[in-house]
């Protein structure tokens, strides 16, 4: 009962201070110096006593009914409200006035659920022509869940729960937030999707849903989002200095993992951060200082890192890079300082307000390459993939977005580690070929496949593909490709379609140019570009992550993609499209320039001086 009694604490004041006596009682010195001794204990915590004053005035004041209440709500918040049981049903809701007749409801509604009564419980809090104030509808909607959980309705719990969702922040948000998708889960799979496909897009439920099933293990489409209104622009008449949307936090902290074996990964993100943030001065925008903390790629390491960067006065704390130590932030009680985390929780958890999700998501590529396929009116598709988990983890968002989109999955292949000869993969997909002998129906026309491997293998993969006759369009995710040129290596890959991120083509304008800095660093060379590309990003996202979790559809064109926020904090990324053409990755689409105005942040006049930039961390 963690959200009502913290929420009652301030309630029983409220009411004590507030609520009146009915204007006709007369009340004399000696009740009205008790009745403020006893508001007093109240309010020191004193609750056992206060509800002992309170009968007291109860038996000799001007307001029995009024006095009785005021010891139920202080026996509540000294969690004994069943020392309240016999004289509860005795207090005359007719004498009541203001708010007193709800706070009655909600009393004898929680002692019914002390007493396992349910029912009774779920009658007193979903009494339609009675409207309650907005200071008890958190506790109105915590007792109505409780009550239908008790009364085998969890989808009915969830849904109270859903709506006070916006109402709570820290643990008490991050708390409801896992009770609503336990609810959900309870449904099972079958009929989870069955309310799923009777939805309109914009049912405030279908996203929880999604969420109960992927926590069901169950791939959700999650179709690319829309990219409405890119963020930065300028408000009219506000003066050439204000963008929409620009709040740079004073502090910033930025916690990788610099040491041990994920120091070259750190060093890649780190290197990256600091390149854009180094951007920001030349172009004269504003850069608060920055800390960079060891978070050791530990769940303590990080936990340690985060504590010491709010000590040190951090508003923004960008990091840490790991699963698990994403996970051991997401579990402390509370967070002073906002988050934009660059990782997932590996237990699947939802981020509260003030917190946000930042990674490099296959699931994000699959369920791109599905709606591209179906984009040119392929609908049928043959899937090829290594071992390896984001493989699995892509196709399992490709199938899931295909089908949503109409189309399906004809076969499916996994390629072995250490084997060289994938004649009886291809073979056994049926895939339709030159010659007309297809296994399968569907024609090269409306038929494609889908791949996600590493580039050797793909080499391997696509001269056998054409030696079994089959031509139909290839589409892949960006781990087909190295980062590199290389010619003579990937003419092999010829006529492959994958998604990347869009700084390695150096199609989105106002970005630092990637030739230039893969000039110098190493870390913005091969593969780990689109870390570097990660950490560009997190710095760029620094100014407006509250805009965009509260703007559907605004977005920041990024390095790693065009960025935008779901209603969870989620950092999601639209790819850029590239095709292997002469032997060289070429971006399809040209540049992604969508709005003139430059959109990071509003210029100034002077710029701070870059505060505790790190060296870089060794390989």
């Amino acid at each position: 009962m963690r959200l009502t009694r913290a929420a009652g604490i301030v309630l029983l004041i409220s009411l004590a201070l507030t609520a009146c006596v009915p204007p006709t009682a007369e009340r004399s010195p000696a009740e009205v110096a008790a009745a403020q001794q006893a508001d007093a204990l109240a309010q020191q915590g004193k609750f056992d006593d206060a509800a002992q004053a309170y009968l007291a005035l109860a038996q000799t004041g001007s307001s029995r009914d009024h006095y009785q209440l005021l010891a139920a709500e202080a026996y509540r918040q000294e969690g004994q409200l069943d020392r309240a049981a016999p004289f509860l049903d005795s207090v005359r809701r007719t004498k009541l006035t203001g708010d007193e007749p709800s706070h009655l409801d909600l009393l004898q509604a929680e002692l019914a659920l002390k007493q396992h009564n349910a029912p009774r419980a779920l009658q007193l809090t979903t009494q339609p022509s009675v409207s309650v104030a907005p200071a008890l509808q958190l506790r109105l909607l915590e007792l109505r869940s409780q009550a239908m959980q008790q009364t085998g309705d969890p989808w009915g719990a969830a849904r109270s729960r859903v709506e006070m969702d916006g109402q709570l922040t820290g643990l008490d948000q991050a708390q409801n937030r896992k009770q609503i998708v336990a609810l959900l889960t309870q449904l099972g799979v079958e009929p989870l999707k069955q309310r799923a496909a009777a939805m309109q897009p914009g049912d405030r439920m279908l996203p929880w849903v999604n969420e109960a099933l992927s926590q069901l293990g169950v791939a959700v489409a999650r179709p690319a989002p829309s990219l409405d209104q890119e963020v930065g622009t300028m408000i009219p008449g506000e003066g050439a200095n204000v963008r929409e949307g620009f709040k740079m936090p004073a502090h910033v902290a930025l916690l990788l993992p610099t040491s041990g074996n994920l120091a070259a990964a750190s060093t890649a993100v780190a290197e990256g951060f600091f390149a854009a943030y180094a951007d920001d001065a030349r172009n004269h925008l504003p850069r608060p200082p920055v800390r960079v903390y060891d978070s050791g790629g530990t769940a303590a390491g990080a936990v340690k890192a985060y504590q010491q960067a709010v000590n040190d006065g951090a508003q923004l704390v960008i990091g840490p890079l790991t699963r698990g130590e994403v996970s051991a932030l997401f579990g402390l009680p509370q967070l002073p300082a906002a988050l934009l985390a660059l990782n997932h929780p590996d237990d699947k958890s939802l981020p509260a307000n003030g917190v946000s999700e930042f990674g490099l998501l296959p699931e994000t590529e699959g369920a791109q390459a599905a709606d591209h396929m179906a984009e040119q009116g392929i609908l049928t598709a043959y899937v090829i993939i290594s071992g390896d988990d984001f493989a699995q983890r892509a196709a399992k968002a490709f199938r899931a977005e295909m089908e949503a989109r109409g189309g399906k999955v004809a076969g499916m292949g996994t390629l072995a580690g250490s084997g060289v000869n994938y004649a009886s993969v291809i073979g056994g997909l049926g895939m339709p070929t030159d010659n007309g002998d297809a296994g399968a129906p569907a024609t090269p026309n409306t038929s494609g496949i889908f791949i996600s491997m590493r580039p050797q293998q793909a080499r391997l993969l696509l001269p056998q593909i054409k030696l079994a006759r089959v031509n139909l369009p290839v589409v892949g995710t960006s781990h087909v490709y190295a980062g590199i040129d290389d010619a003579g290596a990937n003419r092999d890959l010829e006529g492959v379609e994958f998604c990347d991120a869009p700084w390695l083509f150096d199609v989105q304008p106002g970005l630092p140019n990637h030739g230039d800095i893969a000039a110098q660093l190493a870390s913005a060379r091969g593969t780990s570009a689109r870390l570097f590309a990660l950490g560009m990003d997190a710095w760029n996202l620094a100014p407006y992550l509250d805009w965009l979790r509260a703007h559907p559809g605004s977005y920041l064109p990024g390095a790693s993609g065009q960025l935008t926020s779901d209603q969870f904090g989620r950092i999601r990324r639209v790819l850029v499209w590239a095709k292997f053409q002469d032997g060289l990755a070429h971006p399809l689409n040209g540049s992604l320039q969508m709005d003139s105005a430059p959109a990071l942040a509003p210029p100034v006049d002077s710029t701070a001086p870059a505060s505790n930039e790190p060296q870089p961390a060794g390989h």
